[in-house]
């Protein structure tokens, strides 16, 4: 099954989406928001599913063509949104950057921070900035929505709270991030606002590309319009999504509604390392961060700007067949103007 939100407001109307993303259908009968929606998913899901169903066979009443740039992100605000790390070479890369030595326990124990989670941006809202000079990034991830997952949850028993996946672009300011953490109390400044892809899709949606709580298929990372990377989200994540959302709650209830993230999608080379741009053959990136630091080890000097204002970025995922499973975000990063 396949949801949406339509952006009509602070948390938007909910609609079922077609599986080849072309049409949709109000579902407000059923939730007016997905927050309803996954707060009482065992009682609701079958009567979406069946909407989804009627959709996709042609007999849904009052279906209506979709339009990507009318859409929210899925969950327009969260109670709780919690980022992984589960790509090391991706933490391996940016605590190099910065002159930090990874510790042996982040390959048995994930990384999490808390995120903001009072207001996602859409998926082709613009990233609103204040200063170049802070270093502006995008992070291309995937994340998944919970329903009430009880504390000290088991990894095994986590993956059933598991209901649905979208991508994400984590929006970091990377020349803000020493400072914070220097201070020995985690990001706040450094990570702005979040957003999310179009579409949040069922696991069984991705067939057998969902396994182990995993996402095996490349992410689609293009940066002003030319291909950036396409690394694969599935074999380098050391922590699969049932072990992040126990993680999560090991100490505190995780409300409905919940969204856990993977963190950055990154390979090594087949060799061990740290991975080569798409020019090189290789996989590329899916954020700048490590593009610049693989930069300075060849070459001992960055070449790659941070994002100016102007530039464009644009996540999507596709399946084997080539069709795109969560639509895209795309955005353009832009100066923040108060009014």
């Amino acid at each position: 099954m396949k949801l949406a939100t339509l952006n009509t407001g602070r948390d938007g109307e909910l609609i079922v989406v077609s599986r080849d993303l072309s049409r949709a259908v109000r579902v407000t009968d059923i939730a007016a928001t997905l927050q309803q929606a996954i707060e009482a998913w065992d009682t609701l899901a079958p009567r979406l599913e069946a909407r989804y169903t009627a959709l996709n066979d042609g007999n849904a009443e009052d279906a209506f063509a979709l339009d990507m740039a009318k859409l929210h992100s899925p969950l327009p605000r969260t109670y709780h949104w919690a980022d992984g790390s589960a790509y090391l070479n991706h933490v391996q890369l940016v605590r190099r950057a910065r002159g930090a030595e990874m510790p042996d326990t982040f390959w048995t124990d994930p990384l999490m921070y808390q995120g903001g989670g009072d207001h996602f941006l859409a998926p082709t809202e613009d990233i609103e900035a204040v200063s170049e000079e802070h270093g502006i990034d995008f992070e291309g991830e995937i994340a998944v929505i919970t329903d009430d997952v009880p504390m000290a949850v088991s990894p095994e028993a986590a993956a059933g709270h598991i209901k649905l996946i979208m991508l994400v672009n984590d929006v970091s300011l990377r020349g803000l991030i020493p400072g914070e953490l220097a201070k020995g109390f985690g990001f706040f400044q450094a990570k702005p606002a979040s957003s999310f892809s179009p579409i949040a899709v069922t696991p069984d949606e991705l067939d057998d590309a969902w396994q182990g709580g995993r996402v095996h298929l490349p992410l689609s990372v293009h940066l002003n319009g030319e291909a950036f990377g396409v690394p694969e989200a599935g074999p380098d994540m050391i922590f699969g999504f049932p072990e992040l959302v126990a993680h999560a709650a090991r100490t505190r209830h995780l409300g409905a509604g919940a969204v856990i993230g993977s963190g950055t999608v990154s390979n090594p080379d087949a060799d061990g390392g740290p991975g080569k741009p798409m020019r090189d053959g290789g996989v590329g990136y899916s954020c700048l961060a490590e593009v610049r630091m693989v930069e300075k080890i060849l070459h001992d000097e960055v070449r790659t700007p941070f994002m100016h204002f102007g530039d464009r970025v644009r996540i999507e995922m596709f399946n084997r067949d080539g069709q795109s499973i969560f639509g895209a975000i795309d955005q353009q990063v832009v100066e923040y103007r108060p009014k």
